[in-house]
């Protein structure tokens, strides 16, 4: 399996950046990202994303091919290297085209909450209509649409890519306007979060109706229980749903 030198990728970065006579600064502004990614990358402790390679290339004015290689390439003496340039950058593509299909599979999942949310909203009415569950009803109303506020947020406004800095300091807590989640012990980073979002997506997309179900079958074979019992029961079910899987993701991809 290829992979690319870390140490030798980033001295052949930092030598053609001094040839160009950029700071590491400069160079971060040209890509629109932090000097302290640049930084890393010619210390030697990561590379770059892979959406990051062709403006690389074209600001320090080299083949992605030689980026890759981390070294000048005589093109008389490989007359292939056109071919193998435009094979480089197919791949490159064909890595945006898989983003793409994220795109597509993000688009399902907005499908997916909005019909759950909706039959969730239908059998709560019902409820409501018919009499409901007693006082078991608001509890169970108050989860439907809290997991509703959680779905609205990760499938139309959740950002599908954090920040750089994220992937320069161990961060456990993800923050965004007045939305906060914290998993301790747990690196936010670019590597595990699109499993992040998807695993907080599809809870969002199943936590209403599966709320609904639940007060529905309390209605049916238990009228009589405490809402006592009831509410903490299904709390701990509802944060333990949410919580848990996201946890498991989140250590398996970091």
């Amino acid at each position: 399996m290829y992979e690319i030198d870390k140490a030798q990728f980033g001295r052949f970065v930092a030598e053609l950046r001094r040839e160009k006579n950029y700071t590491q600064k400069q160079l971060a502004e040209l890509l629109n990202i932090s000097d302290k990614a640049i930084s890393k990358w010619e210390r030697g402790l990561s590379l770059p994303d892979v959406s990051m390679l062709l403006p690389l290339a074209d600001i320090l004015d080299v083949s992605v091919t030689e980026l890759l290689e981390s070294r000048r390439m005589d093109t008389a003496a490989s007359p292939d290297m056109e071919q193998v340039e435009e094979i480089v950058k197919k791949a490159i593509s064909f890595s945006g085209e898989h983003l793409a299909d994220r795109g597509r599979a993000s688009r399902q999942m907005k499908l997916a909450f909005i019909v759950s949310s909706c039959l969730s909203l239908a059998v709560a009415a019902y409820l409501l209509i018919t009499g409901g569950i007693g006082n078991l009803l608001p509890g169970g109303l108050t989860i439907v649409f809290l997991s509703i506020f959680f779905g609205i947020y990760f499938c139309f406004f959740a950002k599908d890519r954090l920040p750089d800095y994220y992937d320069e300091n161990r961060i456990s807590c993800y923050s965004d306007g007045i939305f906060r989640l914290n998993l301790a012990g747990v690196r936010f980073s670019n590597r595990n979060w699109p499993y992040i979002l998807k695993a907080l997506r599809f809870w969002c997309c199943w936590a209403p109706i599966a709320m609904t179900l639940v007060m529905l079958a309390v209605r049916s074979f238990f009228p009589g229980l405490n809402n006592s019992i009831y509410l903490p029961a299904i709390f701990v079910v509802f944060l333990g749903g949410l919580f848990v899987p996201v946890y498991i993701t989140a250590k398996r991809h970091e």
